[in-house]
């Protein structure tokens, strides 16, 4: 079986896979990224969304050989010392969620939009999300809450 090295949310791994695992697999049953949920097995729906060398995948659709020597970031890597991350927050406080199956992924493509346009419009925040479903929403909150959170990761600390 290939092995491969992975940093997953900024802890190396050195792991035994089979060629035919899912990344998605890796994180959840042998890493415990359990945050990461599975959704359709098909790239859909993009519950599975990470970050794979800062840019967003849907983590069914690429399997663990292909993340050698890439690092991966979960939802539970966004988070500091217990402090959520600032699009976390804006999830939060914006209720831009309501079962979460999706906010993850949600989550994770925010990040990956902001990465490339900073100050998105609605129209460029829809448009980013047409491949993560939310099948409890109408998107409102979940698009207040990447403009609040683009707000807030602009915002310079001293």
């Amino acid at each position: 079986m290939p092995r491969i090295a992975i940093t997953v949310d900024g802890i190396a791994y050195e792991e035994e896979v089979e060629p035919r695992l899912l990344l998605v697999h890796l994180l959840r049953d042998r890493l415990g990224k359990t945050g990461t949920p599975i959704g359709c097995d098909t790239s859909n729906c993009g519950a599975c969304t990470v970050l794979l060398d800062g840019k967003s995948v849907k983590s069914c659709s690429v399997l663990a050989v292909q993340a050698d020597g890439s690092a991966v970031t979960t939802i539970e890597g966004l988070a500091a010392n217990g402090t959520l991350h600032p699009m976390q927050r804006a999830f939060h406080e914006e209720h831009a969620l309501q079962c979460g199956y999706c906010t993850p992924g949600m989550v994770m493509a925010a990040i990956d939009l902001l990465r490339e346009d900073p100050e998105p419009s609605e129209e460029s925040i829809r448009h980013s999300l047409e491949g993560n479903l939310c099948r409890c929403t109408g998107y409102c909150n979940i698009v207040k809450a990447i403009r609040r959170g683009a707000q807030e990761m602009a915002v310079k600390t001293p």
